[in-house]
């Protein structure tokens, strides 16, 4: 177990939010009594937006184009997402839209997976749910819609899904976190999938969002966590922005947004716990939360999860992004429980000492100084927010220093990813934006409904001392006209893989209440790249897909690092093969594996500009 000194940042931040505590301030969005839904009626400390600071409609006609949307040339065109009304009157009706992104039939080409929503009188039985679509990638920017046959539609509220072959037959599953009771789609090998929740006791039920696999015991075998976001009761509604309208309704207690009444919550709902489920020998699950110490009893508002290797010891620890309440990161003890450190890390607030309004979440060491780092989503009026990992567990805000915080303050960020899109080594960053409130279009408020996408360059910090010492620093892509960059959604989730084999990452975006985005990256390069697909040993107590290990490619100067992660992003999962872009470099000097059982492998690259399928302990092909 390490150590987690407070810093000099640390101990300002929790000076600073014992003096909130015994001051505190209003909400921008609020009523007497309840604030409203989520950043979503956090105080930030940030100043307001002005008209000047858009969030759609913003080009550059000097910019390259980097993603093409080729949506309406697929079968996704055919996809629409349904999430309660128009108006948004409640909470529920404006969070959903996870997406994956995995290979299902073990063909070699990354297929799609999108949630649907639904409506609350789908959920009261009055009328038939939304599904959600499996979409099959045939090659060439082709995709089959092969949900009826494989079995996946859901019919419920879904939220969030994460991918983990859990059971180590060569075949990943899915566990789908939704409003009411989830689902674990096991694949069964030839096309279709069975939904074994009940089966194997992780039917949970309650609001269950950006869950993820991890083999946190080391036993081989993987377990999940699902965080809980609001304990929501559709039969006891709070007070919707509909509701104002009608007459009698004086002295309701109404949330408000600007002065503009709004749905409600999640300050001022109850929230729900999260839960730990232990895969035992028999392949069934445990809930082990309260044991492990991860049951989170202050009920914060779970949103996305991740298993990381936060301190580098071989046993994964875990990070969970909560709406309006600080994050949490639990460090493995080793012994089946964990330590909660978000405020001795620097994890739990922003370099303010605020809480924020946590989404989505992107992992990745984008400094290339061999530790893994995080990026944040939050509401708007607040910035997103970035934390470099300083070593043994501590992290630090450095989110202005970067370049990410003022560009990002207009915006509602959902998720988020580490890619990176040009192939010159360095991880860039992009997010998915929308707002929750429909009403913000009719109001002169410098934001909109459908937002813009975020795109990032990884640059050297301009400042020479700083970036001798590995500092970098981002830059933000305009966007050029007609481009994807350039087009609005109410976006949600988001994943990124490289669709099309040709070695330039893309991205598929789910859009609430609209179709969702693919995004084909059309960046002009002659950098080199390596996508890698690794293949663990259940005999050597690593489970079959590599969940949890870590890669590190060095070509020249440079080494980079790569992690299997299941989840994160904004309840989504990312294609789980690794991709390294290599600049310049022609070839590999060394690739090392630390595979999850703890073991250390290299192996010698034959070419690049490819994918090879790493298997421990036999070697590439």
């Amino acid at each position: 177990m390490k150590s987690h000194p407070l810093s000099p940042r640390a101990r300002r931040a929790l000076a600073l939010l014992a003096a909130l505590t015994l001051c505190p301030t209003l909400s921008r969005a609020q009523t007497a009594q309840q604030k409203p839904q989520g950043g979503m009626g956090v105080n930030t400390g940030s100043v307001l937006v002005s008209g000047a600071r858009r969030t759609a409609g913003i080009t550059d006609p000097k910019a390259p184009v980097v993603f093409e949307d080729v949506t309406a040339r697929t079968a996704l065109a055919q996809f629409k997402n349904t999430t309660g009304t128009k108006q948004k009157d409640y909470i529920v009706e404006c969070v959903s839209g996870g997406v994956a992104v995995f290979d299902y039939d073990n063909d070699g080409l990354p297929d799609i997976y999108i949630l649907n929503g639904s409506t609350i009188a789908a959920e009261q039985g009055k009328e038939k749910a939304p599904r959600a679509a499996l979409f099959h990638n045939l090659g060439n920017w082709k995709f089959e819609d092969v949900t009826e046959k494989a079995g996946v539609s859901n019919d419920r509220w879904g939220m969030g899904v994460a991918v983990g072959d859990y059971d180590n037959d060569g075949y990943a599953d899915m566990f789908v976190g939704n409003f009411g009771t989830s689902r674990l789609y096991h694949n069964n090998g030839n096309g279709t999938f069975t939904d074994v929740a009940p089966k194997l006791g992780v039917a949970r039920k309650g609001w269950s969002t950006g869950a993820s696999f991890g083999d946190y015991d080391n036993d081989g075998r993987l377990d999940l966590f699902v965080p809980g976001y609001v304990a929501l009761d559709l039969e006891n509604l709070p007070p919707s922005p509909s509701d104002a309208a009608k007459p009698g309704q004086i002295g309701q207690n109404f949330c408000q947004f600007r002065g503009v009444t709004v749905m409600c919550g999640p300050r001022g709902l109850k929230g729900d716990t999260d839960t730990l489920y232990h895969q035992k020998a028999d392949g069934t699950f445990e809930d082990v939360s309260e044991k492990a110490g991860v049951n989170d009893p202050q009920r914060y508002y779970g949103f996305t999860s991740a298993w990381v290797h936060a301190d580098d010891d071989n046993l994964l620890d875990l990070v969970v992004v909560n709406d309006s309440t600080p994050k949490q990161l639990y460090i493995n003890k080793g012994n089946g429980t964990f330590e909660e450190v978000g405020y001795p890390s620097g994890m739990a607030l922003n370099e303010n000492g605020r809480e924020q309004a946590g989404m989505g979440l992107a992992v990745g060491d984008y400094d290339n100084d061999g530790r893994l780092d995080f990026h944040i989503t939050n509401f708007s009026d607040d910035s997103n927010t970035l934390y470099h990992n300083d070593g043994e567990g501590n992290f630090t805000d450095v989110t202005f220093q970067a370049g990410l915080g003022e560009p990002t303050i207009p915006f509602l960020g959902w998720g988020t990813a580490f890619l990176d899109y040009d192939a010159d080594g360095w991880k860039d960053v992009v997010v998915a934006n929308g707002h929750v409130y429909p009403a913000v279009d009719s109001q002169q408020w410098g934001t909109s409904y459908a937002q813009q996408l975020l795109l990032f360059r990884n640059n050297p910090h301009p400042d020479a001392r700083q970036a001798e010492r590995g500092a970098r620093q981002f830059q933000r892509v305009g966007a050029a006209p007609g481009s994807g960059l350039a087009e609005a959604w109410p976006s949600r989730g988001l994943a990124v893989a490289d669709f099309d084999g040709d070695g330039r990452l893309d991205l598929v975006v789910s859009n609430i209440d609209t179709y969702p985005a693919l995004l084909r990256n059309v960046t002009e390069t002659k950098n080199h790249w390596l996508r890698l697909r690794l293949v663990g040993d259940p005999a050597k107590k690593s489970p079959r897909d590599a969940t949890g290990a870590v890669v590190f490619v060095t070509t020249g100067k440079m080494r980079q690092r790569g992690d299997v992660i299941s989840g994160g992003s904004f309840a989504s999962q990312n294609d789980p093969c690794l991709y390294f872009g290599l600049g310049a470099a022609a070839k590999v000097d060394k690739l090392e594996v630390r595979w999850p059982d703890g073991s250390a492998e290299t192996f010698d690259v034959p070419a690049v500009d490819k994918t090879l399928t790493l298997t421990e302990g036999k070697g590439l092909k």
